[in-house]
């Protein structure tokens, strides 16, 4: 029997998928460890305890793999009803009891985990391996399921790439990848090897595009995502800036203003009325999650630089 128990939030949504996955493990002597409690849902913080309490466990220790609204929020009131101490990132803005030691290990009782900084999709992400199982807990770096959104402030592309490269180079014979969010991934060197690939597939496209011609941000979600999926165009300029911005700091793409108002297009590309369109109780996830604090009100056009093209 694993010592490793999948306990979902209820909490599905397009940002979230079926909802964000916390993970009870059983540390030995009867102790567990809860990895990533998930939003303030009182149903969600009873069946963690419900299901600790039937594997005759006593939650000791939450550690978070970032700080995300969908699963750090709910170590706080975890901790008050099981006494528990609170783990994360150095950089983390959570209240926590204790910083991880990064690149170091992580022991509750007979568990240790190895910690590993794992910036990118935030930069107070870790991902944690448990060796007797190879069990690799990828947060938001890698999900069971679809990409991940990588936005500016909060993210940033060259980090979460070579992320990408330290999980496959230090953990591609991990026998399991559980994620933040979808199904575990049971065969976790492809699936590793599938973000790269596709990272790598979007800067190309966006790099051809910008061959054609200079383009703003909303002229390259239409072009290279296509005019369907109307309600994914934020993610998509989000990820666009985030290449961006890479390829502006390797002096590889320039800038410039465009002298003029934005359509209503464009504008509901770079700052959708969330609240309006997905409702006040996931607006604040989305604006977590796709950096909207950072909005967009004026328009560039982007091109390759000479050097570059």
């Amino acid at each position: 029997m694993s010592r490793i128990q999948l306990v979902r939030a209820p909490n599905p949504s397009a940002m979230t998928l079926s909802g964000t996955n916390s993970y009870l493990i059983d540390a030995g002597g009867g102790e567990a460890l809860v990895i990533d409690p998930g939003p303030v849902i009182e149903r969600h913080l009873e069946a963690l305890l419900a299901a600790a309490r039937e594997r005759g466990l006593r939650v000791t220790a939450i550690a978070l793999t970032h700080g995300h609204p969908d699963h750090a929020p709910a170590a706080a009131p975890l901790a008050r009803a099981t006494g528990a101490r609170i783990y994360a990132h150095p950089a983390s803005t959570v209240p926590h009891d204790e910083a991880f030691a990064l690149d170091g290990t992580l022991r509750i009782r007979d568990l240790a985990l190895d910690v590993v900084d794992a910036p990118g999709h935030t930069f107070d992400h870790v991902a944690f391996y448990e060796p007797a199982e190879g069990a690799l807990f990828t947060g938001d770096v890698i999900l069971g399921e679809g990409t991940v959104v990588i936005a500016p402030p909060s993210g940033a592309m060259r980090p979460y790439q070579r992320t990408l490269a330290m999980l496959g180079e230090r953990f591609g014979d991990a026998r399991r990848i559980y994620g933040g969010h979808g199904p575990a991934v049971e065969d976790p060197r492809p699936k590793i090897a599938e973000y790269i690939a596709h990272r790598a597939l979007r800067e190309r496209e966006l790099i051809e595009a910008l061959e054609i011609a200079p383009q703003t941000i909303p002229e390259l979600v239409l072009r290279i995502y296509g005019p369907e999926r109307a309600m994914l165009w934020p993610a998509m300029a989000r990820q666009m800036l985030a290449y961006l911005i890479a390829l502006a700091a390797e002096r590889r793409v320039e800038a410039v203003a465009v002298d003029r108002a934005m359509t209503g297009e464009e504008t509901a590309i770079l700052n959708p009325p969330w609240e309006a369109i997905v409702g006040i109780e996931h607006a604040a996830l989305i604006a977590e999650e796709l950096g909207s604090a950072l909005r967009l009100d004026r328009l560039y056009r982007y091109s390759l630089t000479r050097s570059a093209g």
